[in-house]
């Protein structure tokens, strides 16, 4: 399927970046991502599903996405505890 270029292309593009790819094991499944974390900060900064979805150039439901996944890996139900 041409999976193993698309797989070394991405790691380039990704080393270009200087991120690296996170290894998921059971340890770092409860660790939030770089834009999980992100998306968290600006959270607590106050800031709307739009506003949020402007700054980092993603979609409003590509935040909420984020949020469900903060939530569950943090134990929370609201932004109000986010923040706390």
């Amino acid at each position: 399927m041409g999976m193993d270029a698309f797989s070394r292309r991405a790691e380039r593009e990704l080393s270009a970046t200087g991120e690296t790819v996170r290894k998921h094991t059971v340890e770092t499944g409860s660790q939030l991502t770089v834009q999980e974390a992100q998306v968290a900060r600006l959270v607590r900064e106050g800031l709307t599903n739009p506003e949020i979805a402007t700054r980092l150039f993603i979609s409003p439901r590509t935040v909420e996405y984020h949020l469900h996944k903060i939530f569950g890996k943090l134990g929370i139900t609201s932004r109000k505890q986010l923040r706390r």
